[in-house]
């Protein structure tokens, strides 16, 4: 897998994708901070990474569509501090080795992931 971390992000997020086999960049590698939002998920589709970020913006469906993009992923922990952070990342990483997240949103609190994406629809 291929990850993007946003500038909102510990740079110790790196280690843990790292070891967990994941190709990952930042925002910081790429001079994309301070750019506007759109620039970021733009770029990671350009490169078919999946952003992980704080940004609650994100997780906005009407302004960013899962099926349109390599996929996204919102961290809400608790507490915003480093290690706060980096334990909810740990514990996400581990589900994603069973789990699909092309084309999905997932939203990812202490006690429950929601997930978004067009597949999973019913219609």
């Amino acid at each position: 897998m291929r990850a993007k971390i946003d500038e909102n992000m510990p740079v110790d997020a790196v280690r843990l994708f790292v070891e967990a086999g994941w190709d990952t960049s930042t925002v910081h590698d790429e001079h994309l901070v301070g750019a506007a939002d759109q620039r970021v998920i733009e770029a990671c589709q350009q490169e078919g990474r999946v952003l992980f970020s704080l940004d609650l913006d994100f997780a906005d469906i009407r302004t960013y569509p899962p099926e349109a993009w390599s996929g996204i992923v919102v961290l809400r922990p608790v507490d915003s501090d480093r290690d706060s952070v980096l334990a909810l990342l740990a514990t996400v990483l581990r589900v994603f080795a069973t789990e699909p997240i092309r084309q999905q949103l997932w939203i990812v609190e202490p006690n429950r992931i929601r997930i978004r994406g067009a597949h999973l629809r019913t219609d």
